[in-house]
């Protein structure tokens, strides 16, 4: 069975590599992203294999159809990017990898929330200038503040753990309260009271029409005044322009973004010499209480082997007729 590559990088090519062993598919990769343009690169393969910006809309599914591709697999956990309905109609079979090491994108939200806090990113750069003054560099301590959680999947309960144990109030927000987090000292409550209580806000639902801007200037005046928001889930969940002039205004006082709405022209991509036309995403760098990574959250290791785990045996499982073994990981 042969399974092409979008938006292969280096590291994706080791990490699916290595897991091919136990599998021995043929593999094709192509560093470019998946559309309507570059769909045509795609030759007798059964399978093609995407990552979070790859285009997988109607026109696309319908040419993959034609060239005879059966299923896709996602090696990432949301689908957002993806035509459901389509996909149903054309009975192409799509899997994904619904939680990789969530510790991972747990744990870069935390060095997210302490970098900003403690400033140790300027700190770095000050010391390496050989300025060794502590003026401008005054954090908090994040000992009994309190941290609203918004979205308790995996990564959400990871992060809800690790801020009990930095001795944080924590607060959850998400359709269905989950009790052992409750057991641990979780407290659940409405979206709109979190926002009112937090002093840290960190995002961690998926994206859908209920959470596209979530966080935008209907909801950023319930918030405490110098609130931090950290993002690592999906770029749309912020109101990117809203979030600029609460961050002018000072109602915002620090922000995290690991993912950005337009981040698909930008992210992956080493743009050092070019001029880049994103006009918010230059106002965004300029601040100096904000925060940009490029996606990176998920990139640790263990989460790269998982990824490539869960995938290949996904597709291996699939093409047998049977269902996946990994909870979840069926979308179609």
């Amino acid at each position: 069975m042969k399974i092409t590559f979008f938006s292969a990088k280096p590291y994706d090519k080791e990490s699916f590599l290595h897991a091919n062993e136990a599998y021995g598919f043929e593999f094709e990769f192509f560093e470019t992203e998946l559309s309507a343009p570059t769909v045509e690169m795609v030759q007798s393969s059964e399978v093609v294999c995407a990552f979070v910006n790859d285009k997988l809309n109607r026109q696309v599914l319908e040419a993959l159809a034609v060239k005879g591709v059966k299923m896709i697999a996602l090696r990432c956990a949301g689908f957002n990017n993806l035509d459901i309905e389509a996909a149903r109609e054309l009975g192409i079979r799509v899997c994904r990898v619904p939680a990789y090491s969530p510790e991972a994108v747990a744990e870069h939200a935390l060095a997210m929330v302490m970098a900003l806090n403690r400033k140790t990113h300027k700190a770095y750069n000050r010391v390496r200038e050989q300025n060794f003054s502590l003026q401008g560099l005054l954090g908090f301590n994040l000992y009994q503040k309190t941290v609203g959680v918004i979205g308790t999947g995996n990564i959400g309960k990871a992060f809800c753990r690790m801020m009990l144990g930095m001795g944080c109030n924590v607060l959850a927000f998400d359709l269905i309260a989950d009790k052992n987090l409750e057991a641990e000292g979780v407290v659940f409550l409405p979206l709109i009271m979190l926002l009112q209580q937090s002093d840290i806000i960190s995002l961690h639902c998926p994206l859908n029409e209920q959470t596209t801007h979530l966080i935008d200037k209907q909801t950023i005046p319930f918030m405490k005044r110098g609130v931090m928001i950290i993002n690592t889930g999906r770029g749309k969940l912020i109101d990117t322009k809203d979030a600029i002039d609460a961050l002018k205004t000072g109602h915002i006082g620090y922000l995290g973004i690991d993912v950005y709405e337009q981040e698909e022209k930008l992210f992956f991509k080493d743009l050092s010499t070019h001029i880049i036309q994103d006009d918010m995403i230059q106002r965004l760098m300029s601040f100096p209480n904000v925060l940009v990574t490029a996606h990176q959250a998920f990139f640790t290791k263990e989460a790269l082997e998982q990824i490539a785990a869960v995938t290949l045996d996904s597709i291996a499982t699939l093409n047998k007729g049977e269902q996946p073994a990994t909870k979840g990981a069926l979308v179609v």
